[in-house]
């Protein structure tokens, strides 16, 4: 996912449609309806396809499967995602403050979306396209990042010091498993995650939790 916006759609989407095509925007009013009562296991196509008023053929035309409807479902996510990463770029702020809040939003996403992040999860585990459209996500983020290691360094803000691309795409990783935890639960509460992110971040690029 290279770039975003209103006009972006999933790559798993079997045919690009017109905006005027209303049957596929039911089908995803009802899938959104649907998961979240059931969850992406429990998705039962037919009753999608019932309630949005059209027919299982008519389901399979737009999406080969239900991870791949699901997936169309994501992209107002990933803008409020890539609206916190802006957040990290915005080198005019203290670097403290623009992790913190970078995370901060990262988990506040997360819990508006709560229901399909955890679809997401679950689907990318036994969808192929699914997963490829999670990984393209989360390493669309990395070139931001990346730059933003790059201009502290060459600021005086953060030490040399690890490959900043390689660092960038090791913190996304760490962010993606963060994600996950913070949906699935765990011994953390979301203060605590989001102090130990900051942690995280703060020491890998500026070689300081302070």
């Amino acid at each position: 996912m290279a770039q975003h916006g209103a006009s972006v759609r999933s790559p798993v989407d079997r045919r690009q449609p017109q905006r005027s095509d209303q049957r596929r925007t039911a089908i995803l009013e009802a899938l959104n309806e649907h998961l979240q009562k059931t969850g992406f296991d429990a998705l039962n196509i037919a009753e999608v396809a019932r309630q949005a008023g059209v027919g299982r053929s008519a389901f399979y035309f737009y999406f080969e499967n239900k991870a791949a409807a699901v997936a169309a479902l994501v992209e107002p996510m990933y803008e409020a995602l890539f609206a916190a990463n802006n957040i990290l770029a915005d080198t005019t702020r203290p670097p403290r403050d623009r992790v913190h809040d970078t995370l901060e939003a990262v988990l506040q996403t997360a819990e508006d979306h709560r229901y399909l992040v955890r679809a997401m999860l679950e689907a990318r585990g036994s969808s192929g396209a699914v997963r490829e459209l999670w990984d393209g996500a989360r390493e669309s983020f990395v070139p931001t990042v990346t730059a933003v290691i790059t201009d502290d360094r060459a600021a005086g803000r953060a030490p040399d010091g690890t490959d900043a691309a390689v660092l960038a795409n090791l913190l996304m990783e760490f962010n993606d498993r963060l994600v996950e935890r913070f949906i699935v639960g765990g011994p953390l509460s979301r203060q605590q995650l989001l102090e130990g992110a900051e942690a995280m971040w703060m020491g890998a690029i500026y070689g300081t939790p302070q």
